[in-house]
């Protein structure tokens, strides 16, 4: 969290500091007129590094003694103290949950509210929380511009032209850049794109083709990000850290879809009974028990399970 005036206290207390040091030179100085006393070079020097070190105090002197934390203010020291006490002061006046953190507090509450504030500009669908609007852009607006700069940089990086490769004509880059406005439109869902290249790589969605090949365990993948990502389990890293616990991810996603937790929101509505979940997969695997759709077949058997984790634990059985 940042402050916009992180250390004003501190600095004020510096400045009054600095105002005592000069008063009390202006005295001696009068008191020493006669002997014509002048402050040495060296102790005005050591006069300047004190009031630095005082400065460098006052902006770390926010720290949790739990955990090691900084902070530049202790507004923000007391609300991370927060997750050591367990304290909870903000509670919700619709249902009986409460939240260590007001702005935590006033998410929750627009699933009562029913408030969307976050609303796409493309297609006009409003959400609680701004996380989710990012997720919506991501999947349904933004996510085929960035797959296709993707694949175009690795080819980039892999292709050497030659002086032998044959160059555009005209008329096909007059061709390519007329076709870049009007758009090619996939004959199977519809989606248009700027060029031949890009429908290409996305017909790879159709056709399951998967290019993307780990070294590690053969494994396949469509987009150059999947591997990028999938590589992170056999090397263990975990980039994304959660910044109110100690847990980290492989994956953004999962990073996000886990700070729910912290702030409690709950976006995926079941339709049928009105309970709340932090994920679509959550809400999907709820659903099917007022559906009693049991999607998940048993292999060596003709028993069928709502849920797949049911039926890994029923095909042991026969493992077993």
């Amino acid at each position: 969290m940042s402050d916009p005036e992180p250390c004003r206290i501190k600095q004020e207390d510096t400045e009054e500091l600095i105002d005592v040091l000069v008063k009390e030179e202006s005295e001696e100085l009068s008191e020493d007129e006669e002997k014509h006393h002048v402050k040495s070079e060296e102790e005005t020097q050591s006069d300047t590094e004190h009031s630095i070190l005082m400065e460098r105090t006052a902006v770390n002197d926010f720290t949790c003694t739990l955990c090691g934390k900084s902070f530049g203010n202790n507004g923000d020291l007391n609300r991370h103290m927060r997750i050591h006490t367990g304290e909870k002061p903000y509670k919700c006046s619709h249902c009986h949950k409460s939240f260590r953190d007001a702005g935590y507090l006033k998410a929750h509450e627009r699933i009562h509210t029913g408030e969307k504030p976050y609303r796409c500009t493309d297609c006009g669908k409003s959400y609680i929380q701004s996380t989710a609007l990012r997720k919506h852009r991501k999947k349904y607006h933004d996510l085929m511009v960035k797959e296709e700069s993707e694949v175009l940089s690795e080819d980039q990086k892999h292709h050497v032209k030659t002086e032998d490769e044959p160059q555009p004509k005209a008329e096909d880059s007059f061709l390519m850049k007329t076709t870049a406005v009007k758009g090619l439109t996939c004959a199977h869902c519809g989606k248009t794109f700027r060029c031949k290249y890009y429908l290409r790589h996305h017909m790879r969605i159709h056709t399951g083709e998967k290019a993307n090949k780990c070294d590690q365990c053969s494994k396949t993948f469509l987009r150059p990000s999947d591997l990028k990502n999938h590589l992170r389990v056999h090397t263990n890293e975990k980039p994304y850290s959660c910044s109110e616990c100690s847990w980290s991810f492989t994956q953004k996603q999962y990073l996000r879809d886990h700070q729910k937790i912290h702030t409690g929101v709950r976006e995926h509505v079941c339709d049928k009974c009105e309970k709340t979940f932090i994920r679509a997969g959550q809400l999907k695997r709820h659903q099917s028990t007022h559906t009693r759709e049991k999607p998940y077949k048993c292999s060596h058997c003709n028993k069928r399970y709502s849920h797949i984790q049911s039926l890994k634990t029923h095909e042991m059985m026969h493992t077993a």
